[in-house]
């Protein structure tokens, strides 16, 4: 797809393992478009069902699109290449922020998105990493593979949740900071997601690399053919780089016990990441679950409920189905 001339769009990859924060951060930033512009965001989803996009700005000076399935950052990169050239054709924004899922490698996104292909069109700035400052001390999450990966990519680190670090977390930021000394990083404090845009508003200067093919497409790599969603209810069971991910897409107009959905949510074991938006006696509620942090808050209505978990090993999907179904409240099919 050809990309219409225009001025080259400051571009940023907000980047972070499962639960770090990035969408918070993200909407922390959108709040701080200028009237007149035209911010878009390019979010990728791990599993098929997207609810992060739900929770950003909907309103006029805001494109929202997202990339479901897989990582953008390793798998196939056409899929990749076409949303972005299409979201800078059709909307042609002021700034463009991309949201890769937690189990991505931003070093590769980043490697993609400095092709001389993109040089004129986007103006790449430093890549940043969002971690999660009250799970420093769990040496179980800081050493997995792509937590690391992701950390060493980072060219700004954006340490969140530092409203509830403990002072063991503390001793391991300083531990941390230490360690990537030689990386030359930035590393920004925040509460509640919460970050000047200035602060991360650097441009990204390139090393020497050898240059790859623009369209490398990894077959090896893709587990499954995309899923396309035609009628609800939807669920899904898919694997991919290690990790099962299952999803559901229910109709808007079930609606759920919020005490009895807490109580199904919560009594999960061994999982990763737990998401959904559901339609409850108490309003929409929106849930966004790692190990460490059980949060909900209320949420706009909704196209649909969704739920998506993460998980490394497999389980009894069928059980936890039924569970969450048992929670449904009203009677109409």
């Amino acid at each position: 797809m050809k990309i219409l001339a225009q001025q080259a769009v400051p571009t940023h990859v907000i980047s972070g393992f499962l639960g770090a924060g990035k969408t918070t951060v993200l909407k922390a930033l959108l709040a701080q478009k200028p009237v007149g512009e035209k911010w878009a965001v390019l979010m990728n989803e791990f599993g098929q069902i997207g609810i992060d996009q739900q929770l950003l700005p909907q309103d006029e000076g805001y494109a929202v699109k997202e990339l479901l399935g897989g990582c953008l950052c390793c798998s196939s990169q056409l899929p990749m290449h076409i949303a972005l050239s299409r979201l800078l054709n059709e909307q042609q924004p002021d700034r463009l922020f991309i949201e890769p899922t937690g189990l991505g490698h931003p070093a590769e996104l980043l490697e993609q998105l400095t092709e001389p292909h993109w040089q004129s069109h986007l103006a790449v700035r430093r890549l940043v990493t969002v971690v999660d400052g009250s799970r420093l001390s769990d040496r179980a999450w800081t050493e997995q593979y792509l937590y690391q990966d992701q950390l060493k990519a980072a060219h700004t680190v954006l340490v969140s949740h530092a409203d509830v670090m403990q002072d063991t977390d503390q001793n391991a930021l300083a531990a941390l900071q230490h360690e990537y000394q030689a990386y030359g990083q930035i590393w920004l404090i925040s509460e509640h997601g919460q970050v000047a845009l200035h602060e991360i508003d650097q441009p990204y200067i390139a090393t020497q690399r050898k240059i790859q093919p623009l369209l490398k497409i990894q077959q090896q790599q893709l587990t499954t053919e995309p899923v396309k969603i035609t009628q609800l209810p939807y669920h899904y069971i898919e694997q991919a780089q290690g990790y099962r991910v299952a999803g559901w897409k229910f109709s808007k107009r079930w609606q759920f016990n919020f005490y009895d959905v807490m109580d199904v949510l919560c009594e999960q074991q061994d999982w990763l990441r737990i998401k959904a938006i559901l339609n409850t006696e108490q309003g929409w509620k929106s849930f966004n679950f790692n190990p460490e942090q059980f949060n909900y808050q209320s949420a706009a209505e909704n196209v649909d409920n969704r739920v998506e978990i993460i998980y490394q090993q497999d389980r009894d999907w069928q059980a936890f189905e039924a569970a969450l179904l048992a929670c449904r409240i009203d009677q109409e099919s």
